[in-house]
């Protein structure tokens, strides 16, 4: 079953220091691994100087991927990817650049100072609760199209998609509790000729 989860609205970028150690935290949305790449790569490409560039992301809910970039290994990538899981976090992508400042930490040092750069982090967004919903397509004849559509648009059902072929159909993220009524209220609007389906899984943000 699908569960809630938050992720971020917009970037989010802070700065912590232990032991004259720069971290620098910034992270961002991310729907998929070649984003959260995207990301990872302008971050680097930012900080070329920097003594690491440890990165965290986790996906989907399932695909979580920490990497130490020269750290000890553990001590970077998974208590960054450990404090994304436990604050709820998903379709996130976070790196934390370090800028050594000559004292060394130890390895429980370098676990807090990420887990923290990550954890500081997370305290200053504004997070997007994101509810399990399905992905629903409403086909119609041509001669309803346009009206169905008004009446999508002004509705709280998300239109994603507008196929045009034999038919035109629509694909509209609809709340899981709220696929019974959508069904009904389509059928009203369409004197019942309208084919409702559902697609998919998917995740909307809470109203």
């Amino acid at each position: 079953m699908a569960l809630p989860y938050l992720t971020l609205k917009t970037p989010a970028e802070h700065e912590t220091e232990v032991k004259r150690s720069r971290f620098i935290c910034a992270m961002a949305p991310a729907e998929s691994v070649e984003a959260a790449t995207a990301f990872i790569a302008e971050r680097r490409r930012l900080h070329p100087g920097a003594t690491h560039n440890c990165t965290a992301y986790v996906i989907g809910q399932r695909l979580q991927k920490g990497d130490d970039d020269g750290e000890p290994g553990g001590t970077a990538g998974t208590p960054m990817v450990q404090a994304l899981v436990g604050r709820g976090f998903n379709d996130v992508v976070a790196v934390v650049t370090r800028y050594f400042g000559g004292v060394l930490l130890g390895a429980g040092g370098l676990v807090r100072a990420y887990g923290s750069a990550v954890t500081e982090t997370l305290d200053r967004v504004e997070p997007v609760r994101m509810v399990p919903a399905k992905l629903v397509r409403v086909a119609v004849g041509h001669e309803q199209a346009g009206r169905l559509e008004n009446d999508l648009r002004a509705s709280p059902y998300p239109v994603r998609e507008v196929g045009y072929g034999a038919e035109v159909s629509f694909s509209v993220a609809v709340g899981e509790d709220q696929v019974a009524s959508f069904t009904d209220w389509v059928a009203t609007l369409t004197a019942g000729r309208a084919a409702v389906a559902v697609e998919a899984a998917i995740h909307v943000p809470e109203e």
